[in-house]
This record gives C-alpha cells, sequence and structure tokens, in this order.
C-alpha cells in the first residue's frame, strides 16, 4: 500500500496567475477523481507532481520519495497519461511501448518482448499491435497510453482528462481499464467530467482557482446535500429573473426547456421540487461557493 501526501503546495505563474493554492491532500492505493472546470488548476497539479513544472512551495511525498527534490526517483515508479497524448506518425503499437520501455530501462531485448505483449494484452489492443498508433480511435490512443504508463511496474499513475472526446463504448472500456489499474497503485484522475468521477472514484477532491474546496468521498459530499437541492422546468425567457431570486447552481436543457437546480434549506416554493442531489449538484455548490 503506498501513500502520497502532498502539503501546502504552492505555484504562481509569471503572469500573477495562482495556478495552486495551499493545496492538501492525502491519497493511498484506488482511484481518486480530481474534478474541477477548465482553469481549477488540475493540470498545474499534475504537471508538478509528474515533474514537469516545480513548485514555489510546500511538499509532496511519495512513500520514501520526495516528489518535489527527487525527479529521477519520482519518474521511476510514476506513470503519466498527459491530455494531450502525442506519438510519432508512422510508430506502430508494438514500437510505441517498446521504446518507451527502453527509455524506462528495461534494456533485454526478451523481457521487454514478453512486456509488451503482456501489456497488449492487457488494454486489449494485441491484434492491432502492428497498426500505425496515429490511425487508432481516441479510446485506442488511450489505452495505449495507459500501456505506456504501466511500464516500470509505477506505484502512482496520473491520468489527464483521459476521457474527453471519446465515444460512449470507447469511454466504458477505459473505465473498466482503469478500475483494474487502480486496484494495485495510486490513480489520480483529473477530469471535468463529473461522470467520471461519480462511477470510478471512493475519494475525491474539487479544484478551484487553485484550491481545494472539497475533500472526502462523493457519498459524503452527496449526503450534505440531501433535502437542499431543488429543480423546476422554466422558459427561457425567465432565467435571469429566478437567478436574481434564487440561489440557483445549475441550468441545461432538458426535453428542450431550461431546467434549473436551487440550493436551499427549505421548500422555495412557487412549483419547484425536491430531488436527490448528484454529484453534479456537488461540483457546481463547490466552485460556486
Amino acid at each position: 500500500m503506498s501513500l502520497l501526501k502532498i502539503t501546502n503546495l504552492n505555484k504562481t505563474y509569471p503572469n500573477g496567475t495562482k495556478a495552486l493554492v495551499d493545496v492538501n491532500l492525502e491519497l493511498s492505493n484506488g482511484m481518486f477523481g480530481l474534478l474541477g472546470p477548465n482553469g481549477a488548476g488540475k493540470s498545474s497539479l499534475m504537471r508538478t507532481l509528474a515533474t514537469l513544472q516545480e513548485a514555489d512551495s510546500g511538499s509532496a511525498q511519495l512513500d520514501d520519495v520526495d516528489m518535489l527534490n527527487d525527479p529521477t526517483g519520482v519518474r521511476k515508479i510514476l506513470g503519466y497519461l498527459p491530455q494531450e497524448f502525442g506519438v510519432y506518425p508512422k510508430i506502430t503499437a508494438n514500437q510505441l511501448l517498446d521504446h518507451v520501455a527502453i527509455l524506462k530501462g528495461v534494456h533485454v531485448k526478451s523481457e521487454r518482448k514478453d512486456l509488451v505483449e503482456h501489456l497488449l494484452q492487457k488494454v486489449n489492443l494485441y491484434r492491432e499491435r502492428n497498426r500505425s498508433v496515429k490511425g487508432f480511435s481516441g479510446g485506442m490512443k488511450q489505452r495505449v497510453g495507459i500501456a505506456q504508463a504501466l511500464i516500470g511496474n509505477p506505484r502512482l499513475i496520473i491520468v489527464d482528462e483521459p476521457t474527453a472526446g471519446l465515444d460512449p463504448g470507447e469511454r466504458n472500456r477505459f473505465h473498466n481499464l482503469l478500475a483494474e489499474v487502480g486496484e494495485e497503485v495510486i490513480v489520480i484522475l483529473s477530469t471535468h467530467i463529473v461522470d467520471d468521477v461519480r462511477e470510478l472514484c471512493t475519494d475525491m477532491a474539487i479544484m478551484n482557482f487553485g484550491k481545494i474546496v472539497y475533500n472526502g468521498t462523493p457519498a459524503n459530499a452527496l449526503s450534505a446535500l440531501n433535502g437542499k437541492i431543488w429543480r423546476k422546468s422554466i422558459e427561457r425567457s425567465e432565467k435571469e429573473e429566478y437567478k436574481s431570486n434564487y440561489n440557483v447552481i445549475s441550468d441545461k436543457m432538458v426535453a428542450g426547456k431550461p431546467q434549473i437546480h436551487v440550493l436551499s434549506d427549505s421548500n422555495p416554493g412557487n412549483g419547484f421540487e425536491n430531488m436527490e442531489p448528484d454529484l453534479e449538484d456537488v461540483f457546481f455548490t463547490r466552485i460556486n461557493d
């Protein structure tokens, strides 16, 4: 069982943007969801942990490895699937994984061959091993990305916005693969897609403007909103009026009409109905605080 402890992590970019503000998290084996809107600081945190940028202050310790001061040690135990997983134009899946294995220190050719075959089987791409990765679908590229992240028996795997742009079938296959991987190591799933966290993660945090605004289980976050979320279908022309008079946390189109969700300790009246909160309500409640 590994333990990742992040303490008072701060990062401000030269333009003055505060990307990380006193970030404190503690993670152990399993799937951890890092949720937040675009620009919340998720990728800044992921890049810092992946040794791709330096923090201004704070610490991050993965078992016995100082993640901020020992980048070589980190890279030996880290698997990373960035938001944009680039590949060489004509390289096959087999060649790509073989190349990454060499970079990660697997120098015996027979060992590499066995490892690459095992990983291609694991991500269900063995039959496609001699195809150019450039021609793969988005979901297939992400599965190759997970395969390369697994090389070297990592203790921590970071996946940044992994299901953006995937169709429902590819997304489900990728979820199943992530869930299997998460049984053995710490997996940080950074995403703005609420459903990814709801379906995969037992623990989560929500980030906004560089800060952690919630850290706990999805279940506890939901129970805190029990009885407090109310919904109503309205006309499009009424949206601004309702936003002026109620604590509207979100609005979305349902059957062609706007449906608003309101946060209120008591019945707001005026035709609102109480509803079971979902993780999207948690998300909007926290980022609108």
